[in-house]
């Protein structure tokens, strides 16, 4: 079949490889130059199987009161009168019940497990660089009742098949020395052997350069405006670029991977996933003292921050501010970030030469991403990945592929139809 693919973030590249490896005829349209420089640019880093526990927990609503009023709250609520915002939002609290957070932590560790399997095949496969590291994920603790808190939701996954071993502060300094010098604050962890890290904007262009080699076109600098239907189907996607104006591409079958944008063009066509942009923010710093920066990827949960060795860079990316579709970066929260790095590793980088970037995660009040058919026949949709896009990029896009082939997926998709 012809099948069109909106968008080129890391989910829309991997769609398009496992679509091209099906045997389609694949194009992707996107509204930049180049694949991967929006949400995909700038992440976190993080291949994080061991991060399944959605933001929408038992635990959520306590901790947003408790940031309320704080600029530099990891978490950060700017009420709107913006109807979808405030639709996600109660959607959100019904999505933070012990037995909705249950649920949907197995239906995340599902997708990320197959996923990172799909990721290292791919990799063997293609031989592609990354600036990718095995060297698991440590999640790290400076308050006692966080980590109590944690230490449940380790239980949990455990269950599910993704083991969180508990570890003392000695035990986390022996894996990642470069925490030595927080060692005081530190009350206890946990250590994900199986997890892994890399640049997703590099895999992303790189993957797409795979893509272009197995035949797959590329339509870059487009705007599209519109999803045109009719007698149930999609019969085309209008396009204009500045190069040939306006026009209209057909194929047999269309998918959406635009992110937290996927929403604006799905609406006049009566489809409205709960997809609501969240502005997450980063750092990258170049690397000073090599033995004083980590190696090993960390998690801070209670500041809701990642960290990732990529090369002699590191980047440090989280926090969540919903706020509409503004992409603008604030300064407070970078200065919150910046202050959390220098306290834990003093040494690690060149502060004054990092540099800030911010980027709209596309969530779902669930965390589960929507992948799969529509109600038009041949429209598909694989989108709202929120904070784990990396995570579940490969495993995502092979999954959508099989479904647009007509083929019984290794992964039940029901967890993340449309129509859920």
């Amino acid at each position: 079949m012809k099948v069109i693919v909106l968008g080129a973030g890391v989910v829309g590249i991997a769609s398009a490889w496992y679509l091209r490896q099906a045997g389609h005829e694949v194009t992707v349209v996107d509204r930049q130059f180049a694949p991967g420089l929006e949400t995909s640019f700038a992440n976190g880093g993080q291949i994080s199987v061991s991060h399944a526990e959605p933001w929408a927990n038992p635990h959520a609503i306590a901790q947003i009161l408790r940031w309320l009023g704080r600029e530099d709250a990891p978490l950060l609520f700017r009420l709107r009168a913006d109807t979808a915002q405030w639709r996600w939002g109660a959607r959100f609290l019904i999505e933070c019940l012990p037995w909705r957070t249950r649920r949907n932590i197995a239906a995340i560790l599902r997708l990320a497990l197959y996923s990172r399997t799909a990721l290292k095949a791919l990799r063997g496969d293609t031989g592609i660089e990354y600036d990718h590291a095995e060297r698991g994920i440590l999640h790290f603790y400076t308050e006692p009742a966080q980590f109590e808190l944690a230490q449940s939701a380790v239980r949990v996954m455990a269950e599910f098949g993704c083991q969180r071993l508990l570890k003392t502060p000695q035990e986390l300094v022996a894996i990642e020395p470069a925490l030595g010098h927080a060692l005081s604050r530190i009350v206890g962890g946990d250590y994900a052997a199986e997890d892994e890290s890399g640049d997703a904007c590099a895999f992303t262009q790189r993957l797409a350069a795979h893509c272009v080699e197995a035949g797959v076109a590329f339509r870059t600098n487009v705007t599209v405006n519109a999803i045109e239907s009719a007698g149930g189907a999609v019969s085309g996607v209008q396009i204009a670029d500045a190069v040939h104006g306006s026009s209209t591409l057909t194929a047999d079958a269309y998918v959406v991977a635009l992110g937290s944008h996927s929403p604006k063009l799905l609406r006049p066509l009566g489809l409205n996933p709960l997809i609501y942009p969240v502005k997450g923010y980063s750092l990258t710093i170049p690397v000073a003292d090599s033995d004083a920066a980590p190696h090993v990827s960390l998690t801070d949960d209670e500041h809701k921050l990642v960290f990732s060795r990529l090369g002699q860079r590191l980047r440090v990316a989280g926090t969540a501010e919903l706020n509409g579709y503004n992409n603008s970066l604030n300064a407070a929260r970078c200065a919150a970030i910046l202050k959390r790095v220098e306290d834990l590793f003093p040494r690690a980088g060149d502060f004054r030469g990092a540099t800030r970037w911010c980027g709209l995660r596309p969530a779902t009040p669930s965390n589960l991403p929507c992948i799969g058919a529509t109600l038009y026949r041949n429209l598909f949709l694989n989108c709202g990945h929120g904070t784990l896009g990396w995570t579940l990029a490969c495993g995502s896009g092979r999954l959508l592929a099989d479904l647009v082939s007509g083929r019984a997926p290794d992964v039940d998709p029901a967890a993340y139809a449309f129509t859920r």
